[in-house]
């Protein structure tokens, strides 16, 4: 089936997305999407399917721009028992233009309050991938999260300016994690000179 999808064979890789196994389905999914013949309710079906496995590759392959960002709600996928499908969404989410109505909103929730860290981390990644105003106090209190967020949220930073944000980049740089001081560094080193 991964085959097909590299030799353009639309038909068996469409026949596989019922597939049993949820390995086939996923791998048809990303095979239509390879050939550009995905459709917006293959995919909707995707997000739907019983199997993490195939929500998560259908939140993949919906941040890689094969279909309009209007063509399919991941919004659902945020509330999913599953932390590495709500993970994978946040993360999709943040590539989507445009930003789908009530993600920012729901992003900065998952950034404040979601027990996983790899799901807090996703969130203000896509945050601040997205760059709206409005999620600045979010990214700003992410600052103060465990290391892997905290590194995030100080790349996350980078589409701001103002005093909160110097200020939080200044603290950041004398973080006891060298990877969030490296970043805080990189955001507050000049620019380089031009040609």
């Amino acid at each position: 089936m991964v085959i097909a999808g590299h030799l353009g064979d639309t038909e068996t890789s469409r026949s596989h997305l019922t597939d049993d196994d949820p390995g086939v389905r996923a791998s048809a999914l990303s095979a239509l999407s390879r050939i550009g013949a995905l459709t917006p309710d293959e995919l909707a079906a995707g997000v739907a399917d019983a199997e993490p496995t195939v929500r998560r590759r259908s939140a993949e392959i919906a941040a890689t721009g094969v279909l309009p960002a209007t063509a399919i709600d991941l919004l659902p996928l945020l509330e999913d028992p599953d932390e590495r499908v709500v993970e994978v969404a946040a993360w999709a989410l943040g590539e989507l233009e445009p930003t789908p109505d009530g993600a920012v909103a729901r992003l900065g929730e998952l950034c404040r309050d979601h027990t996983d860290s790899l799901v807090r981390e996703a969130a203000v990644a896509a945050l601040g991938a997205i760059g709206d105003p409005s999620s600045l106090p979010v990214i700003l209190d992410a600052t103060t999260d465990k290391a892997t967020v905290r590194r995030r949220a100080v790349i996350a930073l980078a589409p701001y300016d103002g005093p909160d944000v110097d200020a939080a980049l200044e603290r950041a740089r004398d973080d006891r994690d060298w990877q969030v001081r490296q970043a805080a560094e990189d955001l507050l080193a000049p620019p380089p000179p031009e040609d």
